[in-house]
């Protein structure tokens, strides 16, 4: 057995080694056992990680750093042929949420979930595992990978109380529509080239009982989630550097322009529902006059099955809105807060940071040595910096492919709705024509 170390360092401004990530791999010998895509996946983020935070470095004698190459972190998981947009094949965590059902009990009513997973990753003991999860055990989740997993951007969970326009909970429609959301909140833990390794992440896929774990409180920190687990508002940034603060803008603009939509489409859909119940009035009204029209009959009897084929396409398009459109907008209006989040906690960190160096300043040294707990927190911002612009990057490649999805689906569904109604409309002319009168 040989076991392979890795590990990931980068130069500080200080002048010290830190060790951005430790990675272990296990071969056989004989080299039957090649290295995991696990861990070329956690190497390749590293590595990411890395040049983020060398952009801005410089070595303690004053030269500048060379980021020349490679152009971004991307560059690296393509070279690793680990990019999100590369087919099941070069994955190896797959988690699948369906099955919902009620539990009634005496004191509460419940929807759990079935949690399938399936992976060939050395950390799990069996290769498929199958648990059922209530929405709380999700929440119970995201909070763990929130405190462990600090410098990292968490996808949000659906709402926990009811949605606008869905009275009942347990209908239906609305769980279907969360199990879709829980379906990919987990997929995208899984895609994360960190998150995925989490050990919390772990006990949730697999644990029959979660019980167990979540009284365990706080025992299962990470030394990360540790260290900025003290960080308070007490400190104040000066200023943000300018590419975080574009950040910080792009996610306010965006977060109103989507709430923007989201409203305006809440709108028109119940616009489009009120419609829709004048429409199943207005349709009968026709068959009941041609009953009264003998020469008329069949046109008008037409017209009300032409009101009859509109009032079905409309139904469809209202629900496509309501169970595909809507929840895809709210999902990111919740992802942008969660990312605004996490530069918050970037922005404690660095406020602390330059507290300390200020009171460092302060003494009157001739040379003063900058102290242990300084250098650390430098680190911390650093870690930081790289883990956010390569998280936001990530973000940003999902939303594309998202929202492009989104948007194709849209045209087509109306394209659909258009169509029905025209053919519904066509159908009818040949009845609404002159035909030659018999003698």
């Amino acid at each position: 057995m040989v076991v392979v170390v890795v590990a990931v360092i980068t130069i500080t401004s200080s002048g010290d080694v830190m060790v951005v990530d430790r990675l272990v791999e296990e071969t056989t010998s004989d080299g039957e056992t090649s290295l995991g895509r696990g861990f070329l996946q956690r190497l390749s983020y590293s590595l990411g990680s890395c040049f983020f935070a060398f952009q801005d470095l410089s070595l303690p004698n004053g030269t500048p750093v060379d980021t020349s190459s490679p152009a971004s972190s991307s560059s690296l998981l393509n070279r690793l042929q680990l990019d999100d947009d590369l087919d099941g094949e070069t994955r190896d965590l797959f988690v699948t949420v369906d099955d919902p059902k009620k539990h009634v009990c005496t004191m509460e009513t419940y929807i759990t979930y079935r949690v399938t997973t399936k992976t060939t990753r050395a950390e799990f003991d069996l290769p498929e595992y199958s648990v059922r999860r209530r929405y709380q055990d999700f929440d119970w989740l995201r909070n763990k990978l929130e405190e462990s997993q600090p410098t990292h951007l968490i996808p949000p969970l659906p709402e926990k109380f009811v949605m606008k326009g869905v009275v009942d909970r347990f209908s239906e429609e609305f769980v279907e529509t969360r199990r879709k959301a829980l379906d990919k909140f987990l997929k995208r833990i899984a895609d994360h080239p960190v998150l995925s390794f989490n050990e919390h992440f772990n006990v949730f896929l697999t644990a029959k009982d979660l019980n167990a774990y979540k009284k365990q409180g706080m025992a299962l920190l990470s030394k990360m989630g540790e260290s900025v687990k003290y960080v308070t508002g007490g400190y104040k940034l000066r200023s943000r550097p300018l590419e975080f603060a574009a950040m910080g803008e792009y996610l306010d603009i965006f977060a109103l322009k989507l709430g923007t939509i989201d409203r305006i489409a809440q709108r028109i859909i119940k616009e489009q529902l009120e419609y829709l119940v004048e429409l199943r009035e207005y349709g009968p009204v026709y068959s009941t006059w041609g009953g009264l029209e003998v020469e008329l009959g069949e046109p008008l009897e037409g017209v009300s099955a032409c009101i009859g084929n509109c009032c079905t396409a409309l139904e469809e398009l209202s629900e496509d809105m309501t169970e595909d459109f809507l929840p895809v907008l709210r999902e990111y209006i919740l992802y942008s807060e969660s990312m605004k989040n996490v530069l918050k906690k970037r922005d404690q960190v660095q406020a602390e940071y330059e507290a300390k160096l200020e009171a460092v300043a302060l003494k009157k040294e001739d040379r003063p040595k900058v102290p242990t707990d300084v250098e650390k927190c430098q680190d911390r911002v650093e870690c930081f910096n790289a883990d956010l612009k390569a998280d936001m990057e990530r973000w940003q490649n999902s939303k594309r492919q998202d929202f492009r999805q989104l948007l194709m689906g849209m045209a087509d569904k109306n394209i659909q709705y258009y169509e029905k109604c025209l053919t519904a409309w066509e159908s009818i002319i040949p009845l609404l024509q002159d035909k030659p009168e018999t003698k």
